[in-house]
């Protein structure tokens, strides 16, 4: 017999998914009639309150945003740890609160007509009796109920575990609760609202003011960064009894018995449940502010594909950037800010980091250059992007960071040799620099059958190319290579050894390919190309962006990619399109070079010799093929 749910732990709504977003639908329906009827929208409580609820929302997203944009807030962290895919997924329904309230305030808007008038905008009584009341009630009200929820197991357990499960508190675990305490929640957010409403200073200001802070203050004390400086509390000590802070709070998060208070310290002074560590704390995030940054050991360029995939990233929306990237609905209207906020990061950012993971007790940050695939193939770009990229690896250098690893068009062929230009440059360079290439051939390599004896190779003279080819004639299986560029063939053939050089055949069309279905495609090919190709063949890739699925008759293989180890701690955002966990190849091949402790620069073209090499060092640490 399944074990009985303890009452109000669970949502209402808990098992409809985003369906549960159609509660929204009564007020946007009186919204619509309104408009239609031709009458006044902005002075209906459904629209104050669909509106209340969309800058909710809001608060809650900038807050997140801030606090995720590593480059402007990592000197100021309280924890140096990651969200990982198991606090997202913990934290999906973190909005729950907004719907509940919603209604709340929807029955509230229905009975208070009768008690007050609320056609007036603004009321400063209103505020202030609203301040005494949250001040002498609501405060310690929340401070009883909050350490009462600590104190006793059974309700600590069934109910408020769900929000401590968080390790890393974020601005959506504020709002990530049992269903009973945001029903407790709207009590001691309501008598405020109320009792200034029933003393007759009652306004339509004082719903938004109270609410959004409220919402501003909440967000901030989880937002794992120290916004104050130390030296507003020596100048004004009693504000550290008035105000929490991030550093405040978090240390309820760590050690839980105490810091109950809501937002005012005053109550854990007078509970004696002040943590004595608070401020010299607080005072020593403070002042190592740009001081403590931690380095990590490795660092994966990566650049955007483009303006969409652009909000892929975790301080965006971090639903999104935790599953593959695909494009969705809601980017539509995200577009416009992503473009404006590129131009700004062009203009103020070489680059930023939007990442990062721990891997064998290692730190290992994710960059990005900013700038879209698309400015790569622009000749008048190419000294820009360079200087981006030379900027990043002397930042690397500078920080002591052991090893930087390219992303995809960070180091292609024609805009700085696979990274030679950088080493040639820059000769005493201690950073390591990587394209990660060797391991991409190793695993596009491993993933074609023992027991085939040809293949047909487009891209055949890239570095991808010609190391596929050089390695796989040396298995005797027989390289088609298409080329148009004899010399370029006949170098490549040249490198092979003698026996094994009549395994490379130069051929200059598609059609050479209509007997070999084992196709290994290192350059884009229409669907029109891919008509050659016999039913039945599958296709290999390390093309960039991958080739359409047009053959139905035929399977598709993914972009080269390895899996992480089960024991990479603060995993939170898919890369690209790749399955979470996942990584692409040369962001692995730069993680082996820097966990193998190798001190050689991979750049240019690719030693075969050391393919298996570096594959079976790959294996070695964890990491496997998908």
């Amino acid at each position: 017999m399944e074990d009985m749910v303890a009452p109000f732990a669970n949502w209402p709504w808990e098992k409809s998914g985003s369906y549960k977003y159609l509660l929204y639908g009564p007020f946007l329906a009186q919204v619509a009639r309104l408009w239609w009827k031709g009458e006044s929208v902005s002075s209906s409580w459904c629209f104050n309150i669909v509106l209340l609820c969309f800058l909710r929302y809001a608060i809650a997203q900038l807050w997140h945003t801030f606090c995720n944009m590593h480059f402007l807030s990592q000197d100021r962290r309280i924890l140096h740890r990651s969200v990982d895919f198991k606090q997202i997924d913990h934290e999906w329904d973190w909005d729950n609160f907004i719907i509940l309230q919603a209604f709340v305030g929807g029955i509230m808007c229905h009975m208070l007509p009768s008690l007050t008038n609320w056609g007036t905008l603004w009321d400063t009584r209103g505020l202030i009796a609203a301040l005494i009341l949250h001040m002498l009630v609501s405060e310690p009200l929340y401070y009883w109920i909050h350490r009462l929820l600590h104190s006793n197991s059974y309700l600590f357990n069934v109910y408020h575990s769900i929000h401590h499960l968080s390790p890393v508190p974020q601005p959506f675990t504020a709002e990530n609760a049992a269903f009973l305490e945001h029903i407790l929640l709207v009590l001691i957010m309501g008598i405020p609202v109320v009792g200034a409403a029933l003393i007759g200073f009652g306004s339509l200001s004082l719903i938004y003011v109270y609410v959004l802070v409220f919402d501003f203050l909440r967000c901030m004390g989880h937002s794992n960064v120290e916004v104050f400086p130390h030296q507003i509390f020596e100048a004004f000590p009693f504000l550290r009894y008035l105000v929490y802070t991030p550093t405040y709070h978090n240390l309820h998060h760590t050690e839980k018995n105490s810091n109950f208070c809501l937002f005012m310290p005053l109550y854990d002074l007078l509970g004696n449940t002040l943590n004595v560590k608070s401020w010299e704390l607080q005072k020593q995030i403070s002042l190592n502010a740009g001081k403590n940054i931690e380095v990590p050991d490795f660092v994966f360029l990566a650049h955007i594909v483009d303006i969409s995939s652009a909000i892929h990233v975790p301080f965006m929306f971090r639903s999104f950037a935790s599953l593959p990237y695909a494009t969705r609905w809601f980017i539509l209207p995200a577009w416009p800010v992503s473009f404006i906020a590129m131009f700004g990061l062009w203009a103020w950012a070489k680059t930023f980091t939007v990442s990062f993971y721990n891997l064998r007790n290692k730190l290992h940050h994710t960059w990005v250059v900013p700038r879209f695939g698309v400015q790569y193939f622009l000749p008048f770009a190419t000294n820009g992007i360079n200087a981006q990229i030379e900027h990043a690896i002397l930042k690397a250098d500078k920080m002591g960071i052991k090893v930087l690893s390219l992303a995809a068009l960070n180091k292609n062929e024609a805009l700085n040799g696979g990274g030679i230009l950088f080493v040639k440059n820059h000769p005493n360079l201690r950073v390591r620099v990587v394209h990660g290439n060797t391991l991409t051939a190793a695993v596009t390599i491993n993933q074609i059958p023992k027991d085939v004896k040809e293949v047909f190779l487009t891209g055949s003279t890239s570095k991808l190319g010609r190391a596929i080819a050089l390695y796989l004639c040396r298995r005797q299986v027989r390289v088609l290579m298409l080329t148009s560029s004899t010399e370029r063939f006949l170098k490549i053939q040249k490198e092979a050894a003698v026996d094994c050089q009549k395994y490379l055949v130069q051929v200059t069309k598609y059609q050479a390919a209509a007997n070999c279905n084992t196709w290994i495609v290192g350059k884009w090919i229409t669907p029109r190309e891919q008509k050659c190709a016999p039913p039945g063949t599958h296709f290999h890739q390390f093309v960039v962006p991958p080739i359409m699925n047009f053959r139905k008759d035929c399977t598709y293989g993914e972009l080269a990619a390895m899996k992480l180890p089960q024991d990479a701690q603060g995993l939170g955002n898919c890369e690209y399109t790749m399955d979470r966990g996942v990584i692409h190849a040369c962001h692995a091949g730069g993680l082996v070079h820097s966990l193998e402790g190798w001190t050689h620069h991979e750049v240019g073209a690719i030693d075969v010799d050391r393919i298996d090499i570096v594959w079976e060092a790959a294996l070695r640490h964890g990491l496997r093929p998908v």
